[in-house]
């Protein structure tokens, strides 16, 4: 009960603060906000019921009807995670991360600190070219088997988690704010930023994400051990074996589809539907390995917590507070690019921790390219810092679709994500801004 009273207090303290700039409505949104917010952190209800919350709390404060406020837990993005978990679910019920796992321990160096830097380069690897959803889902049930010791555990999630979201931004299909990125700059007539292009602009911030989170996640783990005792951890059965097949057709099949403009325009089939099709045909006869039974395995407080953030989304430009934010923001463009490019970075950041980062793109670039119309910062550049903001916020399952995966584990607690993602946060925020003064915004 302490826990919720904490809840309760904070968001009244923000509804104070916030009533001094917005209106009423505006300043109880932020309230609600901050009362979900302290709730997911401090664990006072559990994830599902604390994500079920806005259904109730939205429609009696007035900020969004009761559908208006549903119809967001049924998003199609939904299924690609109820399609990743069902793959996963079969994967640890065939064994198969154990063998996957011992073959990652013969290939890269038995160190704690080395697997973590091998898990962050495969999993940043794996989300430049599938999204960085389907790349933790296949990556953190491995991860789960490596090490019995618990925290351990804990930081070969997360290295999984921000490595996607690290290698989610190095090509334009890596994540989904890339390619709204993409979208919007088509439809304000501005010219596109190639494939290639993409990739070499943001490389250098990759490597160096890449060197920088595995390395401090790694301190104080010199005297864990890996688990070499797995049973039936080295062994390649029929059952795995068809598995393994069929994981393969399904990275294919998603690296075929997989757009590489202006070279290649991809299958043109939906990834959302790829990741349900194979999740199903997990329950077909002599071709699967699940019954009905296995569902009740699946995260769902996790599908609850993406609802929960697709209706932030929605009652943010519901409500106008977008809008009234962004004209908060103009009164910012006169002060200098480096501080201004600072103040936007962070803005997106924490931000993108209390909603889905794509549902937060979608919201933002109109905001931040109207900012950018009243100052002498380029536009593309700044909406560019924008995007890759949105996919660079590690504390809060919400954030992205890697941290709520890893959330789905249940080795992870939100109070260890949000240790050590608001210190990725600010190097995140600190790299990005010294790459766009530096390097970006001499060559987009």
């Amino acid at each position: 009960m302490k826990k919720i009273l904490i809840a309760i207090i904070s968001s009244l303290v923000m509804f104070a603060v916030a009533h001094l700039a917005f209106n009423t409505q505006h300043a109880t949104l932020m309230a609600l906000i901050v009362f979900l917010v302290v709730l997911w952190t401090n664990e006072g209800l559990p994830l599902g019921v604390v994500s079920l919350l806005p259904i109730v709390l939205f429609p009696s404060f007035d900020i969004l009807s009761t559908n208006a406020t549903a119809i967001n837990y049924s998003k199609s993005t939904i299924f690609l995670f109820l399609g990743g978990f069902m793959i996963a679910i079969a994967t640890q019920k065939t064994n198969l991360h154990k063998y996957i796992s011992n073959k990652l321990l013969t290939i890269f160096p038995s160190t704690p600190r080395g697997i973590l830097f091998s898990l962050a380069i495969t999993s940043a690897f794996l989300s430049s070219l599938i999204s960085n959803s389907t790349t933790a889902l296949l990556l953190i049930p491995i991860a789960m088997y490596l090490s019995d010791d618990l925290k351990f555990k804990v930081r070969l999630i997360l290295v999984i988690a921000y490595g996607a979201s690290i290698g989610g931004i190095v090509t334009p299909i890596g994540t989904p704010p890339n390619l709204i990125l993409l979208g919007f700059m088509e439809q304000h007539g501005m010219q596109a930023i190639p494939f290639i292009k993409w990739i070499l602009l943001t490389t250098p911030l990759a490597i160096a994400m890449l060197i920088m989170i595995p390395f401090v996640l790694s301190i104080g783990l010199t005297d864990v051990k890996l688990d070499n005792e797995l049973e039936d951890r080295g062994v390649l059965d029929p059952e795995k074996k068809r598995l393994l097949y069929i994981l393969g057709s399904l990275v294919v099949l998603l690296l075929v589809n997989s757009k590489i403009e202006p070279y290649y325009s991809g299958l043109g089939l939906n990834e959302k539907g790829i990741l349900l099709s194979y999740g199903l045909l997990m329950f077909a006869p002599k071709i699967g390995f699940l019954s009905w039974d296995d569902t009740k395995k699946i995260p769902y407080e996790i599908i609850f917590l993406f609802g929960a953030g697709f209706s932030i989304a929605a009652a943010f430009s519901a409500t106008g507070l977008a809008e009234e934010i962004a004209n908060h923001l103009l009164s910012l463009s006169n002060l200098p690019a480096i501080v201004l490019i600072l103040i936007v970075a962070s803005l997106i950041t924490f931000t993108t921790e209390i909603t889905s980062n794509t549902a937060l793109i979608s919201i933002a670039l109109p905001i931040i390219y109207s900012l950018s119309q009243t100052t002498q910062i380029d536009g593309t550049l700044i909406i560019f810092v924008a995007t890759i903001c949105a996919s660079y916020a590690f504390m809060l399952p919400i954030a992205t679709p890697p941290n709520a995966i890893a959330m789905s584990s249940g080795a992870v607690k939100v109070k260890d994500m949000a240790k050590y993602g608001f210190v990725f946060n600010i190097l995140g925020i600190l790299s990005i801004t010294a790459v766009a003064l530096l390097y970006w915004q001499y060559y987009l």
